[in-house]
């Protein structure tokens, strides 16, 4: 990956809807090139994918809560019955195995303070292995689905004011 590929991610990581035309204005190149760089960055998985960012709030979901969980045990059966039922449980967010205690660190987003009180009686507590869960609610996101530091050297993006996007 060179400096342009580079350039390439970090502008579509602020602004994913560009066209291939503002996009290779951006990175200063003609746009059969910024094209088939965009096209080799999808196909050796640099480029997972695009979607749309929904605010929580606006479609019922703004009361998000962090679950720790820690596994009763954590051989390799127990493991994956847990992570295959969690994928099934669709207010989880965000999921990770973590090194250490706890074993997971989970982000559930739900309707209310009720909401989350039954998902986590009826759905969460009752996973395969789950010795116990802690939580702690969000009272506010400070950062949030912040661009990957794709710069070169400094791990630093160059981004675009908001009002260019």
């Amino acid at each position: 990956m060179d400096d342009i590929d580079r350039q390439i991610l970090a502008e579509l990581q602020v602004a994913g809807r560009l066209t291939v035309t503002e996009l290779a204005d951006r990175v200063r190149l003609s746009a059969g090139p910024c094209h088939r760089r965009l096209r080799e960055l999808e196909r050796i998985k640099v480029i997972t994918g695009y979607r749309a960012v929904v605010d929580p709030a606006a479609v019922g979901l703004g009361f998000e809560v962090l679950v720790n969980v820690t596994m009763e045990r954590e051989d390799s059966t127990t493991i994956r019955e847990f992570e295959t039922a969690l994928v099934e449980v669709p207010e989880v967010r965000h999921a990770e195995r973590l090194f250490g205690d706890p074993d997971y660190l989970l982000r559930v987003a739900t309707k209310d303070l009720a909401g989350f009180a039954a998902l986590r009686d009826e759905k969460l507590a009752a996973l395969p292995g789950v010795q116990r869960l802690t939580s702690t609610i969000v009272m506010k996101r400070i950062v949030e689905d912040r661009p990957l530091p794709v710069g070169r050297g400094t791990g630093t993006t160059r981004t675009r004011s908001r009002g260019r996007q």
